[in-house]
């Protein structure tokens, strides 16, 4: 007889665990809940207490069966899943499925893979907590239940296949509500002066106090000032200090990784997930900022020993979060006086940002003094005004420093003269740029997370599948887009003259921001009008506070539950008997060649215009990227018809332009080649250039051919992305390591792919 059987959720886990216990124990993994919601009906017994109606995955049968033989022949059985609401949830449903005996079943948790953490957790045991399980329920069935019965008012009043979900719809609106502020934006401009000035040998800039807002009024003062005399009339010095963020919560660790190293939030967290499995990190899903006094203890030790005693300040951070479990602790590493770790690069990078962010926030603040200089004109009442600051002892800056999504402001890294009231400047020269006003900026996945958890919709468990659904979902799409060219007007004074010069710049390029699609705008307008309850940000949050209740044993998840549901399901009954259906259309016009309707609307692929009723021979065109059918004006609809265009002819094949579902393109031959979104514009693209990347497609799909071999079927050896591979009728497959790709045969190639065809076979 085994023992001790200790069940955790994942492989990984498994394996570090079993490092750390002795040979009485056996660890295996469930491979995470073993049963969820019946996928038959609805899953959830409305009239009898909202009973959930759970059954075992079909792919965990058998190993539900090997657990429940395990267990049968162990002493003790240690349930030691995550300790957060879904961990306990996999803990219970082990305990019920595998029917467990109460008096040798043991729950334990741990926030860190540490033999100290494992030794204590069995030292102390505890029994499921159902106050846990019974909040993961809650929001289990919950969202079952909102998924459930609004997606079918969905398929009926919009389109088939749709979707909805509590916090999908309302992560979806506020991306869509976003992209109208945008559009709504009236960008205005206005002149920004900034003066270089001299003091003895010390070469300094400052910007004018005023922004004019017309160009008479930019010429009126330079005109004012080529005479001038500037004086100082005023300095302010004071000190200054900045202090360490605070170490990482799941929220903070997803928005600094994709700022600082260009992670998603989903990426994050599966290498966060790695870190914690092989013990180099604590528990990844956490809303607390709270460090234990142990590791206080080894931060303090390893600051002073790394820098010294002078950089050393032990704090303990408050969570402002009411709902946050202070009894947890924030991400950090399990043994601080380790800076790197093994792994892959990313799991590397991911541990330097939390290693350091954790020592970062235990060091003493940096000391700064900041300087304001007031520089007075003659014969002007303005003032140009130079900021600046210098730091005097760095402190925690030595290890990090936070980044923002916010634009930094240029002026805080200006070095300014040791100047006195009353000194004179000499000025080199003023110069006058036209500024415009900024966008409200476009969400990114961290900057989604960010706004999330400020109106408390989700909760640290919750982000990344968030975020993944509705882009799944094709609700919004993560893009990069170039931006647009406008002029801007500038103004240079040198002691000699004044120089005026239209010059151009691009403004509003995007990189990995999140745009709603035109479905997301139809099924946010749609579900705001029929469930503007479900759609509203406070009660979303609300709801999430109901979930802590019951976690808290304070509210009856069943009794919160009737409560919701007695509401929601009469504006489902009401929305399903509304006769309006959702509009996907819009009228735009008429088209002046053919007097017929031009319109665009949801087309099954997605976004289209079409001139013409369904009735009468419509002619078509898809919208370009960045086109939404809210914003579309009639003269971009109708351009759309121009293409596809012939632009002439090479090597007696027609060139033939146009747009297509992957973005512009040049059609010769039968054979596609995709224009270049940031130089080649499908409208304009003449035929030498399109000549031009026609040859260069040809000679980069001829370096990608390794070998072409005939036989029974073609094989080709391909150079790829990731190193040489063979293809073989729409099917790929790797080259196993030692075998160099222009020598393989046909024979060996057949003998690959045959290995590896049975090899796939055999995993399902």
């Amino acid at each position: 007889m085994q023992e001790n059987l200790v069940i955790v959720e994942s492989p990984a886990k498994a394996k570090t665990i079993e490092k750390f216990l002795g040979s009485g124990f056996l660890v295996r993994s469930s491979f995470g809940h073993i049963r969820d919601l019946s996928k038959k009906g609805l899953g959830v017994d409305i009239e009898h207490g909202f009973l959930p109606n759970y059954e075992i995955s079909p792919d965990k049968v058998k190993l539900v069966n090997e657990l429940k033989k395990l267990a049968k022949e162990a002493e003790v059985i240690w349930l030691a899943s995550d300790e957060d609401r879904e961990g306990e949830a996999i803990a219970w449903h082990l305990q019920e499925t595998l029917k467990l005996p109460a008096e040798k079943t043991k729950r334990i948790v741990f926030h860190e893979i540490t033999k100290d953490a494992i030794l204590n957790a069995i030292e102390t045991p505890r029994t499921v907590d159902l106050h846990l399980v019974n909040a993961q329920q809650a929001r289990r069935v919950l969202d079952r239940l909102v998924g459930f019965e609004m997606s079918p008012v969905l398929w009926k009043k919009v389109r088939s296949s749709l979707s909805a979900g509590r916090v999908q719809s309302v992560a979806v609106r506020l991306i869509v509500e976003r992209e109208r502020e945008i559009t709504q934006f009236l960008s205005e401009s206005a002149f920004k002066t900034t003066g270089d000035f001299f003091y003895q040998d010390t070469h300094f800039q400052a910007d004018l106090n005023r922004r004019f807002t017309q160009p008479e009024e930019v010429v009126g003062f330079l005109e004012a000032c080529s005479g001038a005399q500037y004086k100082i009339q005023g300095v302010e010095r004071k000190p200054s200090k900045k202090s360490p963020a605070p170490p990482f919560t799941t929220s903070t660790l997803q928005q600094e990784a994709s700022r600082k190293l260009g992670f998603s939030v989903s990426q994050t967290m599966t290498i966060a997930q790695k870190l914690y499995e092989s013990g180099y990190i604590t528990y990844m899903r956490t809303d607390s900022v709270n460090l234990s006094n142990l590791a206080l203890g080894s931060a303090k030790k390893m600051i002073e020993t790394t820098y010294g005693e002078q950089y050393s300040k032990v704090r303990k951070y408050k969570t402002k979060n009411k709902s946050a479990q202070e009894a947890h602790e924030a991400i950090r590493p399990t043994y601080l006086d380790n800076p790197q770790i093994q792994g892959s690069a990313q799991e590397k990078k991911l541990y330097d940002l939390i290693w350091k962010r954790t020592i970062a926030s235990q060091m003493e603040d940096a000391k700064l003094e900041k300087t304001e200089i007031e520089i007075g004109i003659n014969n002007r009442p303005e003032q140009f005004i130079a900021s600046g600051e210098v730091i005097v002892f760095d402190g925690f800056l030595k290890v990090y420093i936070e980044s923002s999504d916010e634009e930094q402001d240029e002026t805080e890294s200006r070095l300014l003269p040791q100047v006195q009231i009353g000194d004179a400047l000499a000025n080199e020269k003023i110069s006058v740029r036209e500024r415009y006003s900024q966008r409200p900026p476009r969400y990114t996945e961290a900057s989604l997370v960010k706004k999330m958890e400020e109106l408390g919709i989700g909760r640290p468990s919750t982000y990344a599948p968030t975020i993944s659904t509705i882009m799944n979902r094709g609700y919004v799409n993560k893009e990069d887009r170039p931006g647009a060219e406008r002029e801007v007007r500038t103004w240079t004074m040198t002691k000699t003259n004044i120089e005026h010069k239209v010059l151009s710049e691009t403004f509003g390029a995007e990189k990995s921001k999140l745009f709603p699609s035109d479905l997301a705008f139809l099924v946010t307008d749609f579900l705001s009008e029929h469930f503007p309850k479900v759609m509203n940000y406070d009660f979303t949050a609300k709801v999430e506070e109901y979930f802590d209740k019951i976690a808290d044993g304070k509210l009856e998840w069943n009794k919160m539950m009737q409560e919701f549901y007695q509401e929601f399901h009469l504006e489902v009954v009401a929305a399903m008997d509304n006769s309006s259906q959702a509009v996907s259309e819009r009228v735009l016009g008429e088209d002046p060649k053919s007097g017929k309707v031009l319109k665009v609307r949801l087309g099954k692929f997605g976004p289209i215009a079409q001139i013409g009723e369904t009735d009468d021979t419509p002619k078509y065109a898809n919208l370009r990227t960045g086109q939404l059918l809210d914003t579309i004006t009639f003269e971009e609809a109708l351009k759309l018809f121009d293409l596809p265009r012939t632009i002439g002819t090479f090597e007696e094949g027609d060139v033939v332009i146009g747009i297509g579902k992957f973005g512009p393109y040049i059609r010769h031959n039968g054979k596609f080649t995709s224009l270049k979104a940031d130089t080649d514009a499908p409208e304009s693209i003449e035929l030498d250039r399109a000549i031009e990347l026609i040859l260069e497609k040809r000679k980069t799909d001829a370096e990608k051919i390794i070998q072409s071999l005939d036989g029974e079927k073609h094989i080709d050896i391909l150079n790829g992305r990731f190193g040489p591979y063979i293809s073989c009728g729409g099917k790929n497959f790797k080259i196993p390591k030692g075998k160099k790709p222009d020598e393989l045969s046909y024979a060996e190639c057949e003998q690959i792919m045959a290995a590896q065809t049975t090899t796939s076979k055999n995993k399902k």
